[in-house]
């Protein structure tokens, strides 16, 4: 049975839901994104350990693996305009929460403690209303602990459906899922997190795996044919530079939103750079049978094959190459003329400090604690000089700013370091606007890229709530580059 919260949560139409105080104190209006109407699909999810070889099917068993529902590379799949109805159990040894990722919906279902919820604990359940009003590739991980639990596997990818794509045609479906392991030669599992890690560009795996697998996967697809090939990076490090060997590619969508088609040969040097958190559709032509089209991560020393395509005949005749078009998003879009702006750094910390003013001392949230599990053990990061909790100071730092639900705002960040910092908006879909490093043409995100002195612009439609803002290399989370804004 899903909880009573859980019941006030789906029942809320496209509109204002009010909540009493609770545990979280007294929270803001929380803004649905599905009308009461929308057929709600409603289902258990567990977050538990299982044993699993990670080093190949010879390697040893390593143990104290996390996964959703006992399955590793999960993926949950429903047409755009349903809502699910999540309960959730954790069956984990410690306290847990389920984030979203780039999906629009209630405040309250965002799985961020304490701003929208507290922790699970082990045993303890929750109540998730997840509207899908957008279409896309998404996914979903813990918020709490998310180097460890997401280090050892914890996340399942989301896609959501639009039936007016299969007009679109595509002759094939094939997911990249990027994630390393950090194992010793024994096959158990490393630190997630070194000190010199999180001050730096992050703790890296020591083994190299797509889909799970330590050797690149092959893929049978027809000979001639159109391949959507979708791309996700769910280690908590690694950025990538995604391309193939052929020219016949085309990005079709960036974090689920749909853009007009990119060939990668418009792109500097044919490629796409990713961090964690980042996806990519794209469209691959397939040569004629029995060759093959390989797609690499192009950053590393030597180009790491990710995948291989391997074209066979299925009957399919050669036709001309078009790019395929998805259908573009619906989702709110920011009115540039009237936006404010909101000017960040993003900077190293020599230990915890806020600028921002303190909340309202009747504000329940003032005296609320960050759980210690959830944190680093210290602070290397600031969002221009405030940090995010961690075990030198546990208490939730103010918001970066207050703003308000329907208004639009250009956000710069400008990073004032020397390593890279995929930057994620819970709760919005925000358009890239501009870079003063690269030349990009205007998508839709809800993560981007901020390089080292580079200034990156984004919009977007404020929603009432209170959303985090965040680097997704996670250690950088962990260790202070994460704030929040209260939309009122």
């Amino acid at each position: 049975m899903i909880s009573r919260r859980g019941l006030m949560l789906a029942s809320a139409a496209a509109g204002l839901v009010a909540f009493a105080p609770s545990a979280i104190g007294q929270v803001p209006a929380s803004l649905d994104t599905l009308p009461a109407s929308a057929p709600v699909r409603r289902f258990g999810l567990t977050a538990r350990e299982i044993e699993a070889r990670l080093m190949g099917p010879d390697g040893p068993v390593t143990r104290h693996v996390c996964a959703y529902d006992g399955a590793l590379f999960k993926i949950v799949r429903a047409p755009r305009g349903t809502r699910l109805a999540v309960d959730f159990e954790n069956l984990l040894p410690d306290p847990t929460t389920v984030h979203w990722h780039g999906v629009r919906g209630p405040y309250l279902s965002d799985g961020v403690a304490p701003l929208t919820q507290d922790v699970v604990p082990p045993g303890g359940r929750f109540s998730y209303n997840v509207p899908l009003p957008d279409a896309g590739l998404y996914f979903f991980h813990p918020h709490c602990d998310e180097t460890g639990q997401v280090g050892r596997g914890l996340f399942a990818l989301l896609v959501v459906d639009d039936p007016a794509e299969q007009k679109v045609g595509f002759d094939a479906e094939c997911f990249i899922v990027v994630k390393d392991w950090r194992l010793a030669s024994d096959g158990q599992w490393l630190a997630m997190s070194t000190d010199e890690g999180a001050a730096n560009a992050g703790t890296f795996g020591t083994v190299r795996a797509t889909n799970g697998q330590i050797t690149a996967p092959r893929v049978e697809v027809p000979a001639y044919g159109d391949v959507r090939v979708r791309t996700i990076v769910a280690d908590a490090t690694r950025v990538i530079d995604l391309g193939c060997d052929t020219d016949d590619a085309f990005i079709l969508a960036v974090d689920g939103q749909a853009l007009p088609p990119v060939s990668f040969k418009a792109l500097p040097d044919d490629i796409w750079r990713m961090g964690p958190a980042m996806r990519l559709d794209m469209q691959v032509r397939m040569p004629g049978p029995g060759q093959e089209v390989k797609i690499y991560d192009y950053r590393s020393s030597e180009p790491y094959l990710l995948t291989t395509l391997v074209a066979v005949d299925k009957g399919k005749a050669k036709t001309p190459l078009r790019a395929k078009a998805l259908p573009q998003p619906k989702v709110p879009l920011p009115d540039l003329k009237s936006a404010k702006r909101l000017d960040y750094l993003l900077q190293v910390s020599a230990g915890p400090t806020i600028v921002s003013p303190a909340l309202p001392a009747d504000d329940p949230l003032s005296k609320a604690l960050v759980s210690s599990l959830c944190v680093g053990s210290t602070t290397h990061w600031a969002i221009s000089r405030d940090s995010w909790a961690t075990d030198e100071a546990l208490r939730l730092p103010p918001p970066l700013a207050t703003l308000s639900n329907g208004t639009s705002y250009i956000l710069s960040m400008s990073n004032v370091t020397k390593h890279v910092h995929p930057m994620h908006l819970h709760g919005h879909v925000f358009r890239v606007l501009s870079s003063s490093k690269k030349k990009m043409p205007q998508y839709l995100a809800d993560t981007v890229m901020v390089e080292p002195n580079e200034t990156v612009e984004i919009a977007f439609k404020a929603v009432s709530g209170n959303w985090v803002f965040h680097c997704h290399i996670l250690e950088h989370m962990d260790t202070g580059l994460m704030g929040w804004f209260k939309v009122v």
